[in-house]
């Protein structure tokens, strides 16, 4: 009788169990994408961009006399935007803080929130790729048919130039995609807000 009544209490112990281990493998599962995000971007793995500190100076020591090109490119998905950047290209000596603006269009009769994602090529430049001020920080919102201008503060760390895998690598390319904004996700600055420290907001509208 006893054996008979353990059994129901086994059967719910192992389904408390196994109601446990799913919890945590669907937790771990969306931990795992904003994990691998900052993992990236700490490390410019996979071609990820850093983000420097606030205030870090790029050429605190010293700007050399290599240059690289670096290339801009820019793309939308699932949002109806023109977006494109201010300057095809720029020339950039290593260790030098560089400013460049992109600039996007609201082609709807609504307003629409987006948020950019960014990579570099090659990928092994990631980790000498770093922003210090960018509007793929936040989100950015654009009323219908309004453009507005948005910057970018970057360098490209001295070191690019004598790793093996970077030397010689004279063209850089990095492009955004704008996708829109998940809703509640985290930032809300506006196409007319006003700049944060590393906010990166727009240059004002068009």
């Amino acid at each position: 009788m006893a054996a008979y009544s353990s059994a129901p209490a086994r059967n719910a112990r192992v389904a408390l169990i196994c109601v446990g281990v799913f919890t945590l493998m669907v937790a771990a599962a969306f931990a795992a994408v904003p994990l691998y995000r900052a993992f990236c971007q700490a490390t410019g793995f996979n071609g990820a961009v850093r983000r420097a500190a606030a205030g870090r100076l790029a050429g605190a020591g010293g700007v050399s006399a290599t240059t690289v090109t670096v290339r801009f490119d820019t793309n939308v998905n699932g949002i109806a935007w023109r977006f494109e950047p201010v300057q095809a290209t720029q020339t950039v000596h290593l260790g030098e803080n560089k400013l460049a603006f992109f600039r996007a269009t609201n082609t709807s009769n609504k307003t629409l929130t987006g948020r950019a994602l960014f990579n570099v090529l090659p990928e092994a430049a990631g980790p000498y790729f770093s922003k210090l001020e960018c509007f793929c920080f936040k989100n950015q919102t654009l009323a219908p048919g309004q453009s507005a201008e948005f910057p970018v503060v970057y360098f490209v760390d001295r070191r690019y130039g004598s790793d093996q895998d970077t030397k010689g690598a004279g063209e850089i390319t990095l492009s955004y995609t704008f996708f829109p904004a998940v809703a509640g996700s985290a930032g809300g600055g506006t196409a007319a807000g006003t700049a944060g420290a590393t906010g990166g907001s727009p240059r004002g509208r068009l």
